[in-house]
This record gives C-alpha cells, sequence and structure tokens, in this order.
C-alpha cells in the first residue's frame, strides 16, 4: 500500500514570517498538497486557504490552535482549486471570501472522484462550500489594525479568479499558485500568457517575503524561476504549433533544461495544452478539454497515475 501524507512526507511546519503572521508549509507541495497561512488578532483569526483532505485541514487547525485559542472568523480562498478549497467546510466559524470566480469554480466543482488520475487518496468527510462573501478587483480585511489588501490579479493566470493577499507593512504576500518553489507551475486553467503578466504585477508589490501556493516560503527570487519556466513554455508551444504538433508530442520533444528537477514534470503537457489553445484564438481561462490535458498528462507519465500523496 502507498503511504500518504505525514507517513511518507513528514509533518507540516507552521513558521512565524511576521509578528503575528504565520505560513504553514506542508511538505514537499506536490499534487494536492498545498500551503495555507493564517494571521492572529487579539478577537479572531484570518486564515488563508483550506486544505485538500480531512486530515489535512484538521492537522491544519490544530496548528493555529497550538498557536492561539481564538477562532478562524475569516477565510480567504485564493482560488478554487480543491487542494486549497476542500476543508473549507472545515471552519465552521469563518466566513469565507474569495473572488466572485473562486466562487464560481468551488460550486462547480466536486471532492474526490479522482482515482483515474491520482490514484487512491483518503479525502475524508468534506462537502463542497464555496464563498459566501465574493469580490471582484479589491477587499481589504484588517486584524486588529493589521490591513491585509486582497487583491484579484487582474486576468486569468493559475485559474480565472486568483487572489493574493498582500500585508504591506510586513512586506509579505501569501501568493496562492501563482508562486510554486521546486516545483512544476501549472496553468492548464488559466493562462501562460496571464500567469506572466501575474507575475509583473507580483513583482510590483515589493515583497521580502512570499508563501507559495505550493513549496517552502521563500523570496521575490522565486518568481523571476516561474517565469523562466512559463517562457520555456511559450515557446514550446509556439514552435509546436507552427509545426502542427499535438501537446503530447511537443512536451516529450521538449528539454525541460534547469526546470527538468522540478517535481510534477508531466504538467508541461497540461501548460502546453493551454498555451497551444490560446495560440489557436482561444482567449485567457477560455474552457479547455482538461480531461484530454490530463490523459495525456498520464500517458507522459508512462500510464501511470499521477503521484499524489495527499
Amino acid at each position: 500500500m502507498t503511504a500518504h501524507g505525514v507517513d511518507a512526507l513528514g509533518p507540516a511546519a507552521t513558521t512565524e514570517v511576521a509578528d503575528g503572521v504565520y505560513a504553514y508549509v506542508q511538505p514537499d507541495g506536490s499534487w494536492w498538497i498545498n500551503n495555507t497561512g493564517f494571521l492572529v488578532g487579539g478577537d479572531e483569526v484570518v486564515a488563508v486557504d483550506a486544505s485538500s483532505t480531512e486530515r489535512r485541514t484538521r492537522a491544519l487547525l490544530d496548528a493555529i490552535g497550538a498557536v492561539t485559542p481564538r477562532s478562524v472568523r475569516t477565510l480567504v480562498n485564493t482560488h478554487h482549486h480543491g487542494d486549497h478549497t476542500n476543508g473549507n467546510c472545515l471552519f465552521t466559524d469563518a466566513v469565507v471570501v474569495g473572488h466572485r470566480n473562486c466562487r464560481e469554480g468551488v460550486r462547480n466543482q466536486a471532492i474526490g472522484r479522482l482515482e483515474a488520475v491520482f490514484g487512491s487518496v483518503e479525502w475524508g468527510e468534506l462537502t463542497i462550500r464555496p464563498p459566501s462573501l465574493v469580490f471582484d478587483n479589491r477587499l481589504d480585511v484588517y486584524v486588529d489594525d493589521r490591513l491585509v489588501e486582497l487583491h484579484f490579479i487582474g486576468t486569468p493566470a493559475h485559474t480565472t479568479g486568483d487572489v493574493v493577499a498582500w500585508l504591506p507593512a510586513e512586506k509579505v504576500l501569501f501568493a496562492g499558485d501563482l508562486v510554486f518553489n521546486g516545483g512544476t507551475p501549472f496553468v492548464l486553467m488559466g493562462s501562460v500568457d496571464g500567469a506572466l503578466a501575474a507575475l509583473d504585477t507580483l513583482r510590483g508589490f515589493g515583497a521580502t517575503t512570499i508563501v507559495p501556493g505550493h513549496g517552502p516560503v521563500c523570496g521575490p527570487e522565486v518568481i523571476d524561476d516561474v517565469q523562466g519556466y512559463l517562457e520555456l513554455v511559450h515557446g514550446v508551444a509556439v514552435r509546436a504549433h507552427a509545426a502542427g504538433l499535438a501537446p503530447l508530442d511537443a512536451a516529450r520533444e521538449t528539454d525541460l533544461g534547469p526546470y527538468a528537477d522540478l517535481h510534477d514534470r508531466e504538467r508541461i503537457v497540461g501548460n502546453l495544452h493551454r498555451a497551444m489553445a490560446e495560440l489557436g484564438g482561444a482567449a485567457r481561462g477560455a474552457p479547455v478539454d482538461v480531461l484530454a490535458a490530463f490523459a495525456d498528462m498520464i500517458t507522459f507519465n508512462g500510464g501511470r497515475p499521477l503521484r499524489c500523496l495527499a
């Protein structure tokens, strides 16, 4: 039997990245293993993202409880993907906040039923709970007198509803899945060009500390790594589109170079599905055949389910 979660990867780490501001980092940041965070105020806690399974989300809640007895009253979703939202339902005292498109994305997804793609995962007893408070461009949240700016990134990028949480006084940025550190970026449900534009927006905040959606806490230099990978994807897509290659064939011919050691390298196939659709005239974030993309990713992976230790 394959070991899952902490049995295979070790426990998550809770790190204070500024006074009263915590990053919750789950190793190793691969499929369905995300980062979250929380801010502790005098009377309440504001959390950034839930997790993918009941066990992982309850571990997050236990980690918050180990820092403070105060309840989480606000839960921010950075985007709709289930690794960041499946556990929303366990934050029973919190208002869930997200972009308008995030709400629709959560409402239209299911929990589990992904064995063909990821093998067996113990999702636990979870129910879909979308954001009930939505915004379009910006929403300010206060934790006592601490300002937390929630910004829609302005374009389809990782998804169509990506939000970052920016703490201007502390120069801390919770970037969601606009930033992967040590893992392959993934934009199948967003846009390659949009994700590159989003990175310019991220630089504009001037963050000194970034909590990425996956991988260790980092500085702004990691933005350059994500940009380099996405530029490689764009270049491959342009050449493949001109040559009439399919995304899977183009991926098989691609030398990932400095990005070959990033985990979940099969994401190159999904990213090429998105990039080549846009080169064919699709708008940023327009629907693509996600099932076909994942089927090609499995084929690229030797016909095996994608590695998932959630």
